[in-house]
C-alpha cells in the first residue's frame, strides 16, 4: 500500500492542527486505484497536496475509487482538484467510483465537474471555415454601415433643420461657438494645407517636366499643373489634411464628452447635443474647407512655377501667361464645387464617431481611428464620383 499526504505527530496538539490538513493515501490493487480524502480542502490548505495529486494523475491505472468520506470543510478550490483527478481518470478510460460523499460534498463536486465540462466544451467548439467566418465579416460590416448611414442621417437632418439650441423648444444659432471653430479648423490649418500644397505642386511640375522634355513639350507642364491642381489635388488633399486634423479633432472632443457624460448632462438641462456640439463644427468645416482649398490651390500653384522655373527655364511671367490659356472658370469651381460635400462628410462622419464611443480610453482611441480612415476613403471615393459625374455632363 502506498500512501502519500501528512503523518501525524506524536504531540497532541500537533494531531489536532494535522487534522485539519487535506491528506490523500493511495493504495493500488492491480490496475486499480483507490484514494482516501481527509482533512479540510479548502483554498487555504489544498496547496500542500496540489503536488502528490499531481503524481496520482500521472500514475496507470483501469480504475479509480474515490473515498471522500474522510473530508471535512470543502470548498470550490478543494472540489476543482478533486475533480481534475477525476477528469483526468475519465481521459485515460477508467472508470471512477466515489463513495462516502456527504451532501455538501456532492453538490459542490457537481457543480465545478459541469463548470469544468462547459469550459471545455466552448473551448473544443470548431471554429467554422474560412467562407462562413468571411461570409460573417461581411454581413457584420453592412450592418455596421447601416447604423452608421442612419445614425449620419440623423445629425445631417437635425442640422439642415437649424442650430435647435434647445430640444424642441425653438432654434438658435451661437455665432460665437461656430467663429471659434472656424478659428481653429479654418485659419489654424493654413500654415500645413499651404506648406503641402506647395511641396505636391512643385513634385508634380517637376515630374512633369522631366517626361515631357523627352517629347520637347515643356510648356505643358504647365496645363498639367493647372489642371491637376484645380481639379482634382487641391480640393482632395486639403479635404484629406483636414480629415486628419479637425475630424479626428472632433472625434476627440465628443468621445471625450460622451466618456465624461457631458453629452447626457446636456439632454438632462434641455439643450440639443447636435445643436451644441455638432452644428458649429459642421458650419465651420462647410466655410474653412473651400476657402483653405483656395489657399491650397495657390500655393500648388506657386510651387509648380518655381519648380517649372528651374527644371524648365520657364519664367513665372510665361507660367501665368500659359495657364491663362490652359484653364477656365469651369476648372477652378469643379474642385471648389466638391469641397463643401467633403467638408459635410467629414464633420458627420466625425461627430458619428464620437457619439459611438464607450466609456474607456480604448473605445475612443478606436472611434478616432476609424473617423480618420473612413474619411478619408470617403472622400477618396467621393472625389471619384465627382470625375466621373464631370466626365458625363461634359463639365
Amino acid at each position: 500500500m502506498l500512501t502519500i499526504g501528512r503523518r501525524g505527530t506524536s504531540s497532541a496538539t500537533g494531531k489536532d492542527a494535522d487534522d485539519h490538513l487535506p491528506r490523500v493515501a493511495a493504495s493500488e490493487d492491480g490496475d486499480a486505484l483507490r484514494c482516501t480524502f481527509s482533512g479540510n480542502w479548502t483554498t487555504r490548505t489544498i496547496a500542500g497536496v496540489d503536488g502528490e495529486m499531481r503524481k496520482i494523475e500521472q500514475a496507470g491505472f483501469r480504475a479509480l475509487t474515490l473515498d471522500l468520506s474522510g473530508i471535512g470543510k470543502i470548498d470550490t478550490a478543494g472540489a476543482w482538484l478533486i475533480e481534475r483527478l477525476i477528469d483526468v481518470a475519465e481521459k485515460k478510460g477508467a472508470a471512477v467510483d466515489t463513495q462516502g460523499a456527504s451532501e455538501v460534498t456532492s453538490i459542490l463536486l457537481g457543480a465545478v465537474g459541469d463548470a469544468v465540462r462547459r469550459s471545455q466544451e466552448s473551448a473544443s467548439e470548431r471554429r467554422p471555415n474560412v467562407i462562413i467566418r468571411f461570409l460573417e465579416a461581411i454581413g457584420r460590416r453592412v450592418y455596421d454601415m447601416r447604423d452608421d448611414f442612419l445614425a449620419a442621417m440623423n445629425i445631417l437632418g437635425a442640422t439642415i433643420r437649424g442650430a435647435q439650441m434647445k430640444l424642441g423648444r425653438g432654434h438658435g444659432v451661437n455665432p460665437a461657438a461656430i467663429f471659434n471653430q472656424i478659428d481653429r479648423m479654418g485659419v489654424g490649418a493654413i500654415p500645413v494645407v499651404v506648406l503641402m500644397a506647395g511641396i505636391v505642386g512643385a513634385i508634380v511640375a517637376q515630374q512633369g517636366a522631366y517626361q515631357l522634355r523627352y517629347f520637347g513639350a515643356d510648356i505643358f507642364v504647365v496645363d498639367l499643373v493647372g489642371v491637376l491642381v484645380l481639379r482634382e489635388l487641391g480640393v482632395l488633399l486639403t479635404a484629406i489634411m483636414i480629415a486628419g486634423r479637425s475630424g479626428s479633432a472632433i472625434t476627440a472632443e465628443i468621445g471625450s464628452m460622451k466618456m465624461r457624460e457631458e453629452v447626457d448632462a446636456l439632454k438632462v438641462i434641455g439643450l440639443n447635443p447636435i445643436g451644441v456640439l455638432v452644428f458649429p463644427r459642421l458650419v465651420a468645416l462647410a466655410i474653412g474647407l473651400p476657402c483653405l482649398t483656395i489657399f491650397a490651390n495657390f500655393a500648388a500653384l506657386g510651387g509648380g512655377m518655381m519648380a517649372a522655373w528651374l527644371y524648365s527655364d520657364i519664367p513665372p511671367a510665361a507660367f501665368i501667361d500659359r495657364l491663362r490659356v490652359a484653364i477656365d472658370l469651369s476648372t477652378i469651381f469643379a474642385g471648389l464645387i466638391k469641397a463643401p460635400f467633403m467638408a459635410m462628410i467629414i464633420g458627420i462622419i466625425a461627430s458619428v464617431e464620437g457619439m459611438k464611443v464607450g466609456g474607456s480610453a480604448e473605445s475612443l482611441g478606436q472611434h478616432v481611428t476609424a473617423s480618420v480612415v473612413k474619411s478619408i476613403f470617403v472622400v477618396i471615393v467621393l472625389d471619384g464620383l465627382f470625375a466621373i459625374f464631370y466626365a458625363t455632363i461634359n463639365f
